[in-house]
Formats: structure tokens, sequence, C-alpha cells
């Protein structure tokens, strides 16, 4: 059987790494090809509705046949009621991590989710939604500040440690992006068999 190239679009070279690292055991199967498209993104909380509009994109534009997938991450502030949400990405580029900690100040409650959502076409017409959902708090920043903001969110499971504190394999296992990409190379390895 011939390997089948897949898409994936973006444009963060940090998130191009992590999800080869994710997705290695499957690469015999399929080559990971990087397009790092523009696409729009719409404006919403529902984090399906905006993987699924950016995948549908993704699809029109490299043509009905090739399999693409986009990711989208987000955090959410249980005090927030979701917020700041998919546009997380956009606080920390405005506000600076620490300003985005202060924000919690004032509440007793600092949990929050990190939540990745990846919608994959198949190159067949159909279009799937995998999510994978980690729990913590937002913490004061440890660690180094080189992917978005992994320095101030601790994991319930890690130990102490935010995600920038541990190992990237440690990280990988217990990620919201690990456990989104794992629901993926199940369908994969199904899908590519």
């Amino acid at each position: 059987m011939s390997v089948k190239d897949i898409v994936f679009v973006t444009g963060n070279a940090n998130k191009l790494k992590e999800v080869k690292m994710i997705l290695s055991s499957e690469s015999s199967k399929f080559n990971l090809i990087n397009e790092p498209l523009d696409l729009e993104e719409i404006q919403d909380i529902d984090l399906e509705s905006i993987a699924m509009a950016k995948c549908k994109q993704a699809a029109n534009i490299l043509g009905p046949n090739t399999p693409v997938f986009v990711e989208d991450t987000a955090l959410v502030f249980d005090e927030f009621n979701g917020l700041p949400g998919a546009y997380i990405k956009w606080f920390v580029k405005s506000m600076g991590l620490a300003k985005i900690v202060k924000m919690l100040d004032s509440f007793e409650n600092k949990s929050a989710k990190a939540i990745t959502t990846i919608a994959f076409a198949d190159g067949k017409g159909g279009f799937h939604i995998f999510q994978g959902i980690t729990e913590g708090k937002i913490v004061d920043s440890r660690g180094p500040t080189t992917f978005g903001w992994d320095s101030i969110f601790e994991p319930n499971e890690a130990s102490g440690k935010t995600y920038a504190e541990m190992e990237k394999v440690d990280k990988n296992e217990i990620s919201q992006r690990g456990r989104a990409f794992a629901k993926l190379k199940g369908f994969l390895a199904t899908e590519f068999n």
C-alpha cells in the first residue's frame, strides 16, 4: 500500500514540531505535509464550529481529494464561563502572560481547561472532529515562555509543574493536544490500514 499525504495547516513551528512528535508512530502509514495557509477564523465561542470552518476553507483551497486537518487550541477559565477560549492567542499577544494571570487575581477559582479541537477532511467528502481536554489551573508563569501560554497552565496531572516545565514527551501524554491527536491517530490507523 502506498503512503498517503496528509496536510496539516499551521504557521506555528512549535505546534508543527509537537504534532510531528505525537504522530510519529503512525508516520509509516502517511506522510505529514505542512501548509501554512492563512485561513480566516470565524469569531465564535463554539470551538468545533471554528475548527470546522477553517478545515472547510483549507479543503476548498487544497482540493476535495486532499486529506487535510486543522487544529485549534483554546484555554478556558471556569470563572469566565469559557473565555478567553479560542481568543487566548490574541490575549497573549496583546496583554502578555502576567496580565492574563492577573485577570484572575480577584477570584478564588483559578481552574481552567485546555482544549484542542481537530477538524479533519478525509479527502472523500467527509469531515471529522476530534477533541482533547486537560483540566488544570492558571498560575504565575514558570518555565520557558517560548510556546504560547504553556508557562501559566498547570495541569492537574502534572505533579505541580506547568506545561513549560515538563519534558515534551511527558507533556504530550497528558496534554489536550496529545489527547486530541490520539483520537485522530486511532482514526487514521483504521483509515490508512
